[in-house]
């Protein structure tokens, strides 16, 4: 699905592109699956801020998806192809036969009244959600579950998609989209396919004020500031900063190691991203 171009009529258009929004069948969502979002514009229970940048932006709602697809056995007809403000991909409305209703995220190439299904020996076909035993070497797969039953967490951002390597014993070798391979039970599910909105990466936003409709504030580099804000601050006219990258509290930035230990999950990276 390729991105829309402008005419320069402005400067800033000259460079901005658009996702193109063909694909998408229904422009207003399912009133049943749809929350309150509060916005907390980067600040804790206390009202301090804890992630700059943060604040502003367009209303929003969320959008209930279904990433558990525990509805075993029970088909399901794709309804429409919606757009979702609240991540980079694009989601599909599914009718399952008993009435119920819910969203998923929509793989890249699904169309309008396809039926999907979920569950142990489910059919090799997009959009289908099975156990990673049951899905053969060098298929592309989306919304992969880390523990069985807790719901995919892995591979769910727009046009992503990793592929099982090898089988061995209980686990799969799983090469993720940053291209870390790493060992996760085969009874974990995942979800045939790559994930929609491929051109996503190829969106230029073209000018300062789009930043802002998605709630991005502003960000000030710490040379520009007084030696009380930041400790690249200061110094007579225009300096370096005087000191390795760092941020505002003094921390490595730009690639230095913060983490004080490995986690315990860290044993099943067969191979670094970097």
């Amino acid at each position: 699905m390729p991105v829309k171009h402008f005419v320069p009529y402005t400067p800033s258009r000259r460079f901005m592109t658009v996702t193109d929004y063909s694909v998408l069948t229904k422009k207003k969502p399912e009133k049943s699956l749809l929350l309150p979002k509060k916005r907390t514009g980067g600040r804790n229970n206390r009202g301090r801020i804890t992630v700059r940048h943060r604040g502003g932006g367009h209303k929003r709602r969320l959008r209930i998806v279904d990433f558990r697809r525990e509805k075993f056995g029970v088909p399901a007809k794709v309804a429409a192809i919606e757009y979702d403000p609240n991540r980079t991909a694009f989601i599909a409305l599914l009718h399952y036969v008993d009435g119920e209703k819910r969203y998923i995220l929509a793989p890249e190439g699904i169309q309008v009244g396809d039926t999907v299904v979920s569950g142990p020996g489910s059919e090799l076909k997009l959009g289908n959600h099975l156990p990673l035993a049951e899905i053969p070497e060098g298929m592309e797969i989306h919304n992969i579950e880390l523990y069985p039953g807790r719901g995919g967490q892995l591979v769910r951002a727009a046009g992503t998609a990793a592929v099982i390597l090898s089988k061995e014993g209980k686990y799969a070798y799983v090469q993720l989209p940053s291209g870390e391979v790493r060992m996760i039970l085969q009874k974990c599910m995942a979800t045939i396919g790559r994930v929609s909105n491929v051109d996503h990466e190829n969106v230029v936003l073209g000018k300062a004020g789009r930043s802002r409709w998605l709630g991005i504030r502003p960000t000030v580099r710490g040379v520009a500031m007084n030696p009380v804000d930041h400790p690249l601050g200061g110094g007579e006219g225009r300096s370096k900063g005087g000191r390795p990258p760092v941020s505002p509290w003094g921390k490595p930035a730009k690639g230095g190691k913060t983490r004080k230990k490995n986690k315990p999950s860290d044993r099943f990276i067969v191979r670094r991203r970097r």
